[in-house]
């Protein structure tokens, strides 16, 4: 089935490509519609056996998907199928994968690994840092950073990850040339310009209320966990959440204050078992991933001329005190400062809690 055949079937109506797409796709995987005189008609068909005029849809559908590919090609959108090799491996087995994905950026960057990070769209300042931090050491330990590019928590995470030079992916409840909400232009166009926009939806589609929630299962799909940084008990975070835990995915959540309402997701996850996230190295840790990875191009300074680790001598372990008179900081900035160090491995921290250099 050609591209233009398999974004035309990504037109059906949701609810009928939920139930039956899976099928669909193993036909794909087997060639079952490489004898059929016409493999969208065919398509259509199991999709719906009533339909009565199966050509005439295979007719109207090609007519939308030629739009749309001419659309996407003056917009500098690309489309990657779900046959196409480029497609995400991770995203492809879940339950019910896009048929296509609409992208703008570097499609390389579906296939490293990753983490989302959801939350609150009206989230406390809290809630913003928490969220801010956490992608900004996920991605200098080498961690590609996927959210929605909502308002609150996932503005927050998309920020913190490309200000620590990494990747971040935002996955949008409409088209890819549409930027919503519109206050996020500007991070738009850094995260396209850093790492990827994804949507399953064609050009010019509009951010409807109906589009997010089936964006979700993207955002999960394409990680290998879900954190959730700060929700309430009705918050869409949890739907990703939950869509994480049928894709079989690592669900993490952030503790906060007991005595407000927006923290109350967050712990019902963790009553039920979720992982409890303080730091990145949780997350790490959780998933068994190395803290070391090489920065991508354009990312923090080397450390060697880092104006702490100058502070430690070689052979030496030091506590938070004595690098503080050292180096003139506060225990605040000098604290964020050594656990960017720790991740870089450019030190180590000993079991007595004090600070020494790894010999990297």
């Amino acid at each position: 089935m050609t591209t233009r055949d398999l974004v035309a079937l990504s037109l059906l109506p949701p609810h009928r490509l939920r139930s039956a797409v899976p099928l669909v796709l193993q036909g794909l995987e087997r060639d079952a519609f490489a004898s059929c005189p016409d493999p969208l008609e065919a398509a259509i068909s199991l999709l719906n056996p009533a339909e009565e005029a199966p050509g005439a849809r295979a007719t109207a559908l090609r007519e939308q998907a030629d739009g749309l590919l001419a659309a996407a090609v003056a917009s500098g959108i690309d489309v990657v199928p779900w046959v196409d090799a480029r497609y995400p491996a991770l995203l492809r087995w879940i339950a019910d994968p896009p048929v296509v994905l609409w992208t703008r950026g570097d499609p390389a960057v579906l296939e490293s690994r990753a983490v989302a990070l959801v939350g609150s769209r009206g989230a406390s300042p809290y809630g913003l840092s928490v969220a801010e931090r956490l992608a900004q050491d996920l991605a200098v330990a080498g961690v590609t950073v996927v959210s929605g590019l909502a308002r609150g928590c996932d503005g927050a995470a998309h920020r913190g990850a490309l200000s620590a030079g990494g990747a971040t992916v935002a996955v949008l409840g409409c088209g890819p040339d549409i930027v919503y909400p519109a206050e996020h232009r500007n991070l738009y166009r850094d995260i396209a310009d850093r790492g990827a926009i994804v949507s399953e939806l064609g050009p010019g589609a509009p951010p409807l209320p109906a589009h997010f929630p089936r964006r979700n299962r993207i955002i999960s799909g394409l990680a290998a966990a879900v954190v959730v940084v700060e929700a309430s008990a009705r918050s869409g975070s949890l739907i990703t959440a939950g869509c994480a835990l049928e894709q079989g995915r690592e669900v993490m959540a952030v503790p906060g204050n007991v005595l407000t309402e927006r923290h109350t997701g967050c712990h019902d996850l963790l009553r039920d078992g979720a992982r409890l996230v303080q730091s990145a190295g949780d997350v790490l840790d959780e998933l068994g991933w190395d803290r070391v990875q090489e920065h991508a191009k354009g990312g923090p300074p080397d450390s060697s001329d880092d104006r702490v680790l100058a502070c430690l001598v070689p052979g030496e372990d030091c506590d938070v005190d004595t690098l503080a008179q050292r180096t003139g900081l506060p225990a605040p900035p000098l604290l964020e400062r050594l656990t960017r160090l720790e991740l870089l491995g450019s030190i180590r921290r000993t079991s007595a809690g004090r600070f020494v250099r790894s010999g990297r």
